[in-house]
C-alpha cells in the first residue's frame, strides 16, 4: 500500500517548520537534568510516572547511557534509553540495539519490540561534524520490513541520531547506495532527513492541510504492568507564531487518542501565559495547576518542560504559579530554578 498525499507531503516539506534537535544522550553537562531532584532513578518499573535521573549510580558508571527508539504495543515510536557497554563508536552500537533479536533485545520493555528488520547491519557510519550531517549505511536486510512499519523505521533511525548533539540531518543508504524513497511503501526520502519531519504525526481537526504548525507533545502511556512512559507525538495545528504556547495549549487539550495515551495536564487547568526570551520560555500557571495538597503534578511539569524543548528549541524553562517561582511538586521537590531538557528519556531501571 503506498502512502498518503499527506504522508508524502510531510517527508518532503519537513512539516513545515524546524523542530529542536534533542540535548546530549551520550552524557549530560552540568545542570543538563530537570533539576531537582537529585536522587530520582527514572525507571520504568514502579505505579508512579517516569522521572528523568540526575546522578548515574555505579553500575550506570560502568557503561553508557543512550536513547534508542523501538515500537510500544499501541504502535507508537518511542524513546528507550538503556545502558550500553563503553565504547568509541556509541552512534553506530545505538542503531544495533535497535535491531529485532539483535543485540539490544532483552533491553526493552515488555511488550516493546526493535524496529529495524532482523539481521540488519550497520556497514557504515560517518559524521560530518561541521555541517552535522549523519549518513548510514544498512545492509541490504534494512530493506525486509512490513509496511506498515515504514515510516517508524524512518523516524526511529532519524530521532536517534539527532538525538547527538553533533546531528542534525540523517542520510540512508543502503549497501552503499543512497535511498531515495523507502522500499516497500516508497516513502520519499529527498534531501537529508531531520526531527522536522515529527514522530508519530497526527493532525487537528480543525487544522488545514498547507495552513499547520507542528508542535511535539509528549504524553504518557502504561505497560501491561504498572509502568508508565512518556510518548513523543508531534500534532500538526493550525498555523500560528506562538509555539511555546501552543505547545502549553495542546498540552492542556490533551492526546487525541485517549484510548491508548493519558494526558498529562488536566484539562480544567487555565492556559498560562507564555514568555520568551534568549534560550528562557518562562510558563507562569494559575493556582488552577496544582492538586489538593498545593503540589504541581509532577508529569505535567516533566511533560512540558521535553515539550517546550523539543518544539520551541529554547533550553531552559522557568515554571511560574501564581508568579511564585517556588512551585512544589508531588516528587516532594521545589521546582524554582529553570530547568532544562533531561539528558535521557525513559531510562530503565538497570
Amino acid at each position: 500500500m503506498r502512502p498518503t498525499k499527506w504522508t508524502k507531503w510531510v517527508a518532503i516539506a519537513g512539516v513545515t517548520a524546524m523542530l529542536a534537535s534533542g540535548c546530549s544522550l551520550i552524557k549530560s553537562e552540568e545542570g543538563a537534568e530537570i533539576d531537582p531532584p537529585q536522587n530520582a532513578t527514572g525507571a520504568l518499573d514502579s505505579s508512579n510516572p517516569p522521572a528523568v535521573p540526575t546522578g548515574a549510580s555505579p553500575e550506570q558508571q560502568k557503561g553508557l547511557q543512550v536513547t534508542i527508539y523501538a515500537k510500544d504495543p499501541n504502535g507508537y515510536v518511542v524513546p528507550v534509553s538503556v545502558q550500553i557497554p563503553q565504547t568509541e563508536s556509541v552512534a553506530r552500537r545505538t542503531l544495533e540495539y535497535m535491531v529485532e533479536d539483535g543485540i539490544g533485545k532483552d533491553s526493552l520493555p515488555p511488550g516493546f519490540t526493535a524496529l529495524l528488520p532482523k539481521g540488519t547491519q550497520i556497514k557504515g557510519l560517518s559524521i560530518n561534524s561541521e555541517k552535522k550531517v549523519a549518513t548510514v549505511d544498512f545492509s541490504k536486510e534494512f530493506t525486509n520490513y512490513n509496511v506498515q512499519d515504514e515510516r517508524k523505521i524512518v523516524e526511529a533511525v532519524t530521532w536517534a541520531l539527532t538525538g547527538f548533539p553533533t546531528v542534525k540531518e540523517v542520510n540512508i543508504w543502503v549497501e552503499g547506495r543512497q535511498l531515495k524513497e523507502m522500499p516497500q511503501g516508497g516513502l520519499p526520502l529527498d534531501g537529508a532527513l531531520s526531527r522536522a519531519m515529527g514522530i508519530n504525526l497526527e493532525k487537528a481537526e480543525d487544522a488545514e492541510f498547507g495552513q499547520t504548525t507542528p508542535v511535539t507533545l509528549y504524553f504518557l502511556a502504561q505497560t501491561d504492568g504498572p509502568a508508565q512512559y512518556y510518548v513523543p507525538v508531534t500534532r500538526m495545528i493550525k498555523r500560528t507564531e506562538d509555539k511555546a504556547k501552543a505547545t502549553v495549549e495542546q498540552l492542556i487539550q490533551g492526546p487525541m487518542n485517549q484510548s491508548r495515551l493519558t494526558p498529562v495536564i488536566a484539562s480544567s487547568v487555565e492556559v498560562p501565559t507564555v514568555e520568551m526570551s534568549e534560550n528562557l520560555i518562562t510558563v507562569n500557571f494559575s493556582d488552577t495547576l496544582l492538586g489538593p495538597d498545593d503540589k504541581a503534578p509532577i508529569e505535567a511539569l516533566q511533560a512540558l518542560v521535553l515539550s517546550l524543548t523539543e518544539t520551541s528549541g529554547q533550553s531552559k524553562v522557568q515554571i511560574k504559579v501564581n508568579g511564585d517561582t517556588k512551585v512544589n511538586a508531588s516528587d516532594n521537590q521545589t521546582y524554582s530554578q529553570p530547568v532544562t531538557r533531561p539528558a535521557n528519556i525513559n531510562p530503565l531501571k538497570l
